[in-house]
């Protein structure tokens, strides 16, 4: 049976202090996540894009939340309508960013165009994954690190890696079919196994520095890898190709 106290009796815990907000459409943006509006979408939209700018500049440890708001031009209340903590900002900003690693690339059916040869499929999947890894190698950074530690944000990196080997796998066995790839390789870890290479190469040149390469050069030496690895028969020369 419930035991029965009465109000005056029973400490209430405290509620977190909550900001007063200063016009009609703050007060709009309060709402739960699960029914905003259009104008809180933008609100909440607008700290997801502070927070990454953020966590850029100052990594995850050293990022605060009044900075995020502050960046957002939102009060410092405001943040708690949308968000827990920090850690939940930043795993939809890792999120994203997995996303944009995965994404299609626009203006293109897919790898496997009729008029690509496998060389050229591989050069084009490694370009693009570089590419993306590149332009946001600030934030890749504070990913790697967090995903040391965090199991939301290291699933999401896995989750990119499996993307990425899934497909290579399906390719791989169909050159195995074909007679033109290694028929001793095992599909599944030769997948693993260069797709690591492809994702470590990224963090050790982009992010931490390790040493620096031509763009162009690296994904050249990058495809060369792979086809050898592959046991493919060798590209012949492009005009205006460097080899």
């Amino acid at each position: 049976m419930r035991e029965s106290r009465s109000a005056s009796s029973t400490p209430q815990p405290k509620r977190p202090a909550r900001a007063t907000p200063e016009t009609a459409d703050e007060v709009q943006d309060a709402a739960p996540v699960r029914t905003l509006s259009v104008k809180g979408m933008r609100t909440r939209a607008r700290l997801i894009d502070a927070a990454k700018t953020i966590f850029e500049r100052d990594g995850f440890l050293a990022a605060r939340i009044i900075d995020i708001t502050a960046t957002a031009q939102v009060a410092p209340g405001t943040f708690y309508h949308y968000f827990e903590s920090k850690e939940e900002i930043f795993r939809e900003v890792a999120q994203a960013q997995e996303q944009r690693l995965t994404a299609a690339e626009a203006g293109r059916a897919a790898d496997d165009a009729a008029d690509a040869s496998i060389w050229e499929r591989i050069r084009r999947s490694n370009r693009r994954y570089l590419e993306r890894y590149r332009e946001e190698a600030a934030l890749m950074g504070v990913i790697e690190q967090v995903s040391r530690y965090d199991a939301h944000v290291n699933s999401a990196r896995i989750a990119t890696m499996k993307h990425f080997v899934s497909r290579a796998e399906r390719t791989i066995l169909r050159l195995q079919r074909e007679g033109a790839a290694d028929s001793r390789l095992d599909p599944s870890f030769a997948a693993d196994a260069l797709g690591a290479m492809v994702a470590r190469l990224a963090e050790l040149w982009l992010v931490q520095n390790y040493r620096h390469y031509d763009f162009e050069e690296a994904v050249e030496q990058m495809t060369l890898l792979w086809a050898n690895a592959l046991g493919l028969r060798p590209e012949p020369p492009a005009p205006g190709r460097n080899r």
